[in-house]
């Protein structure tokens, strides 16, 4: 996609065929075509975007069955604390309702010829994991667990699903919010095996297994992240772009990312994931106290390039190479 214009006609139409909850603050959409015809095929692991009510673009990894090809399935938990587009997703789409969608994409593939996998899921995080979860199961030959932490039973996210389909594969953590009661990951990753680890979820438990399994075969060990977290979104600050090729100056408001005011302006940038894990938007940077809130670029990297999806500066102006 190099323009805008694509980007936007890639969008289509679905209906809101079912929302119901799954969780406290978490709500669990269907989607249909409008006409009744087959929606888009995708592989486990994949996220579509959503333009929600208020007009911004959220990205949702689909948890649904990827062999049902009539239905899409996510799940939005409402953050008070974000940008609004959970809020608006959770309290102004009802059944029957119409959403613009963007075809799936993935950037969270199993691996075709893997027999081994670990799941490691924290909060809304399961969203993706079920998908696989369900695709290994069907497979029949693989082996597989999930350890899927959250804060209490209210706050779990598909937990009848997970005990009915998995009822021997998964083992449920809940640390009440107490932090020293997070679960231990060491004993599962201690020794390296043979299989792929895939994990999703808040920052802290994917820098805590990033952590622990730095011992592992290079390309076992996959991340899928939704963003910044609350409160380094709570630490926003407005800032201006100096674009050096057109000359032209851009506000970031303190509400928006850097990827929506280039957009807002007309300027495209390429991107997919939206949540810094892709590089997918990858930006030159001529100048600037960047505040890095990406898992993709190296600390070299970092001097000169930006990833807009997820950063920003942390005072003051910033010069890309646009």
């Amino acid at each position: 996609m190099n323009s805008e214009r694509q980007i936007d006609e890639s969008f289509f139409t679905v209906r809101v065929e079912s929302k119901r909850a799954v969780a406290n603050g978490t709500v669990c959409f269907d989607l249909t075509s409008v006409d009744g015809a087959p929606l888009p095929a995708y592989a486990p692991g994949a996220h579509l975007t959503v333009i929600t009510p208020m007009g911004v673009r959220r990205n949702y990894s689909l948890c649904s069955d990827a062999t049902d090809s009539f239905r899409y399935q996510i799940a939005v938990k409402r953050d008070g604390n974000g940008r609004g587009g959970s809020m608006s997703m959770v309290d102004d789409v009802h059944q029957g309702a119409h959403l613009k969608i963007s075809a799936p994409r993935n950037n969270f593939a199993l691996p075709a010829r893997a027999q081994d996998f670990i799941f490691i899921a924290g909060g809304i995080g399961i969203t993706p994991i079920l998908s696989m979860l369900r695709h290994v199961q069907r497979l029949g030959s693989a082996n597989f667990k999930l350890y899927y932490c959250t804060r209490d039973t209210e706050s779990t996210a598909f937990l009848n699903e997970l005990r009915d389909e998995f009822p021997d594969r998964v083992v449920m953590h809940h640390d009440l919010g107490d932090i020293n009661n997070a679960y231990d990951f060491w004993p599962v990753l201690e020794t390296p095996s043979r299989a792929h680890v895939y994990c999703c979820g808040p920052k802290g438990l994917m820098d805590s297994v990033a952590d622990m399994s730095g011992h592992w075969p290079s390309g076992s060990i996959h991340f899928e992240s939704f963003g910044v977290d609350a409160k380094a979104v709570a630490d926003n600050v407005a800032f201006n772009v100096r674009l050096q090729k057109s000359g032209r100056d851009v506000a970031v408001g303190k509400e928006q990312t850097l990827l929506e005011a280039l957009r807002a302006r007309g300027c495209a940038v390429r991107s997919s994931c939206e949540s810094g894990t892709c590089g997918s938007c990858k930006t030159g940077l001529i100048s600037g106290d960047v505040e890095h809130r990406d898992r993709v670029l190296s600390d070299d990297e970092r001097a000169d390039h930006i990833m807009p999806c997820v950063s920003r500066a942390r005072s003051g102006e910033l010069v890309l190479d646009l």
